[in-house]
């Protein structure tokens, strides 16, 4: 790796940013609790950006983004930490985009969850479902249960991710991590072939096609707990994507699935803290009861925030009521929220 990039990744670790940019004709740029800030660097030119791709990638790994047009991987800088990459081109030049992983895998208190999501994880079977925007840390939530069953339970616990991010070592648990494009051809490749695997859990990075979605829902029915992310903003949008994302004829069987088999849905969205130090999480807290399951199998998603609202004692919130308790607790930026909740 040339010292430039290296110094820019420094940086970015040291200042606590969650992401670098590199891209042509500006300087390296980080984002820092949400807001992106240019490094007092020179600008960036093309001969910069192929110089610093060919320090890092591969012969193989260079030959498939000059074929592709882009690449997803990872990689770590030992002692300062580990990077989700992804390199691409756009008006005939390469950028750059990192990702900064934490070396350490952050508990669940520290991330300031809720509770019920430790028990949620600890079922022997079902679908969990961490969801949010990009950025909103799913994958830190995801790696933050799968170390929390680490620590306390005997599993053996299979991940598919593209790329890896985390890093597990096996303490209570055996962990099997598998790279989508490495490890294994695609998620729903993988997880079919997990399921022969003798799995407790799987861990799927990311939900978001057909046949991905129904292996999911097979693995949850023949006893295996599934933690997956999806792209999506809340339970009500969750849970219709999961629906309508297969044939009309086919709807109908999978609402009675899903009924039966989804446990939760955590929503979650990043917001500045009020002395603007770092980010704090807030979430929609949606578990699959006695009511939730009859408006699935009805479908009647609509009234699902209904029932959120008023059912706290099982657990449950929606994310208004959790913005809400966090400013009155003075957790969060007034200003960063208060346009979310006039929408």
């Amino acid at each position: 790796m040339i010292n430039s990039l290296r110094e820019y990744l420094e940086t970015a670790c040291e200042r606590k940013a969650s992401d670098l940019h590199i891209s042509v004709g500006i300087p390296p740029t980080i984002r820092t609790n949400g807001e992106l800030v240019a490094l007092e660097r020179p600008d960036i030119t093309p001969e910069d950006t192929e110089t610093m791709i060919r320090s890092i990638l591969s012969d193989e790994q260079l030959a498939k983004l000059n074929s592709q047009g882009e690449l997803d991987f990872s990689f770590s800088i030992p002692k300062l930490s580990r990077f989700r990459v992804n390199a691409f081109r756009q008006r005939s030049c390469l950028s750059l985009a990192f990702r900064v992983i934490p070396q350490n895998i952050p508990d669940l208190a520290s991330l300031h969850l809720p509770d019920e999501l430790r028990a949620l994880s600890h079922r022997s079977h079902g679908l969990l479902l961490v969801t949010g925007p990009a950025g909103s840390g799913k994958s830190t939530t995801l790696a933050a249960l799968v170390d929390d069953m680490n620590k306390n339970a005997r599993k053996h616990v299979i991940t598919l991710e593209d790329p890896i991010e985390y890093l597990h070592k096996h303490n209570q648990c055996i962990i099997q991590q598998r790279e989508v494009g490495s490890d294994t051809q695609s998620f729903a490749v993988g997880l079919r072939a997990a399921l022969r695997e003798d799995p407790d859990v799987i861990l799927v990075g990311e939900l978001h096609d057909m046949d991905t979605i129904r292996t999911a829902l097979t693995a949850a029915e023949t006893g295996h707990l599934v933690l997956a992310a999806m792209h999506t903003s809340d339970a009500v949008s969750t849970v219709n994507r999961l629906i309508d994302i297969f044939p009309a004829e086919q709807q109908g069987q999978i609402r009675v699935q899903l009924a039966a088999e989804l446990a939760a849905v955590i929503s979650q969205r990043l917001f500045p803290t009020s002395d603007f130090s770092g980010r704090r999480v807030a979430t929609e807290v949606m578990i699959n009861n006695k009511n939730i399951g009859h408006l699935i199998r009805e479908g009647k998603i609509y009234q699902i925030p209904s029932v959120i609202q008023v059912d706290h004692a099982s657990g449950m919130q929606t994310m208004a009521s959790c913005i809400q308790g966090l400013l009155a607790r003075k957790a969060i930026a007034t200003d960063a929220v208060v346009p979310l909740l006039k929408r």
